[in-house]
């Protein structure tokens, strides 16, 4: 027989109810970072009678990049700073707060920039909000080149592997790229469409897997978000002294028919 949900918790938010009984239980006053193992997510569901997903790590995946903190664990956080749920090994993860937030926000104030569509009318007509139609846009329309300067090419597609004190990891697309001096670049890319929001922790981890895989290459994290209306913010992320990753750059890129560019937009982007 299935575990039914206890009384008291919503089916919505049984992944936040686990995780607020693991916070709880390892979290003490001036502590900054705890383990906790992939396990005790399965003892708390048993303890309180809460269906588990098929893949649990969905639990954690939810609150990284879909919901916000539940009420008991956001009032232990500081102004300015934010809880991250980072890997920490093989089937272990580790709560550390930080400054700054963990999510990665497109500005409402940016301004648009244009860019003659190049993707394919069957791709277009078949492709979903989600996190591959934003990869599958960025890379027909050359944006990672547009957007760092460079000359690049998808190397590939779901780059899966392991990091050292991190455990596995996926990149969700690869690049490799030079620029006119020669210098050769590796440029992970994280993608988010749909309801999901870009997260802080994909960047630390396709930051340490370049570091680690490809030592010799001049690593160049970017970021992309689907936007209202199909545009699409562009990040690239840049690990601080702290050893955060920040915003060091946001572009935001309309893909629009090529006489939608008007005259004005031209000039504009001339004089810039």
């Amino acid at each position: 027989m299935p575990k039914r949900a206890s009384g008291g918790v919503k089916k919505a938010n049984r992944y936040q109810a686990i995780l607020v009984r693991i916070f709880s239980n390892h979290h003490q006053a001036d502590v900054n970072t705890f383990d906790f193992e992939r396990q005790e997510i399965e003892q708390v569901a048993d303890e309180m009678e809460i269906v588990l997903p098929k893949n649990i790590g969905d639990v954690v995946y939810s609150q990284r990049y879909r919901a916000e903190w539940p009420e008991e664990i956001k009032a232990t956080i500081p102004k300015g700073h934010d809880w991250l749920i980072l890997p920490a090994g093989r089937g272990r993860y580790r709560f550390k707060l930080i400054r700054g937030s963990s999510r990665v926000v497109p500005r409402l104030d940016a301004a648009v920039i244009k860019v003659p569509d190049a993707t394919p009318e069957i791709i277009a007509a078949y492709a979903q909000g989600d996190e591959q139609a934003v990869l599958a846009r960025v890379r027909y329309n050359r944006l990672i080149d547009v957007f760092l300067g460079i000359t690049a090419y998808s190397l590939q597609n779901h780059f899966r592997t392991s990091v050292k004190d991190m455990g596995q990891i996926e990149i969700d697309e690869l690049y490799a790229g030079v620029n006119r001096e020669g210098q050769q670049f590796i440029v992970p890319v994280q993608a988010k469409g749909g309801s999901d929001q870009l997260s802080i922790i994909q960047a630390i981890q396709d930051i340490a897997c370049c570091g680690e895989k490809f030592p010799r290459l001049t690593c160049r994290a970017v970021s992309a978000q689907f936007m209202a209306d199909g545009v699409i913010a562009m990040f690239e992320m840049r690990e601080e002294k702290d050893g955060v990753p920040r915003v060091a750059e946001e572009r935001h890129y309309s893909l629009v028919p090529f006489d939608k560019i008007e005259a004005g937009d031209l000039e504009r982007y001339r004089l810039k």
